[in-house]
């Protein structure tokens, strides 16, 4: 089947991908659009995978502030100062500053949560799975896919990205490593909220209006 250049340029603009990969994805796909973007998404993972290991050191550090009350602070490395600089790479990193701060996440990856912390929260899925009346043998399996919840509710890689919940930050990212070449790696951030840790005397709102009034 001929594949048209209007062909290649929907499915560049779907998947961000090259556009000799494009082609030749659409070729074997006979010009499949539905299995082309699937067939693009796994070789992209894959190609992220492959590049896992190779090291990360540049990149940059960027900042996010939302109506003053709230602000979050990310690192993202890349392999080279050239990304840095990249629109699609910034973007990203701008946005993940942003879900930051809307999602409080706790970790960046699953491998960041301590080990203590997962097991209590093993122990307390496992405590309520039996509550429920379920078997030991059942609970234990109930409590890996609740799990799976848990990280998604603190580790930004596994969490739905706020601007698009069909897919996870970690696919995201996995998109942009497949896209640019390079190893992409969010190292670290910070989360703030104002006023946050700080101990706030308690008052009566109105109790306080009405002494001003009277006062």
């Amino acid at each position: 089947m001929a594949i048209t250049a209007s062909q290649v340029k929907e499915l560049r603009e779907m998947t961000g991908a090259g556009v000799m990969d494009c082609k030749k994805i659409l070729v074997e796909t006979d010009g499949d659009m539905e299995k082309a973007v699937e067939l693009l998404k796994k070789k992209g993972i894959a190609k992220a995978a492959k590049k896992a290991d190779r090291v990360a050191s540049e990149g940059i550090v960027e900042a996010y502030i939302h109506g003053g009350k709230y602000g979050a602070l990310v690192e993202v490395n890349s392999e080279t100062d050239f990304v840095s600089s990249n629109e699609d790479f910034k973007s990203f990193v701008k946005d993940v500053a942003m879900h930051i701060v809307a999602a409080n996440p706790k970790y960046v990856k699953r491998e960041d949560v301590p080990e203590a912390v997962v097991e209590k929260e093993k122990e307390t899925l496992k405590a309520q799975a039996m509550e429920e009346g379920k078997p030991e043998a059942i609970a234990e399996k109930i409590v890996e896919g609740r799990l799976n919840k848990f990280y998604q509710e603190i580790c930004l890689l596994d969490q739905p990205f706020v601007k698009d919940p069909d897919k996870t930050v970690g696919e995201l990212l996995v998109e942009l490593i497949a896209k640019i070449g390079e190893n992409i790696v969010i190292r670290r951030f910070v989360r703030f909220e104002r006023g946050e840790g700080i101990e706030k005397e308690e008052t009566n709102f109105a109790e306080e209006v009405m002494k001003q009034v009277n006062g």
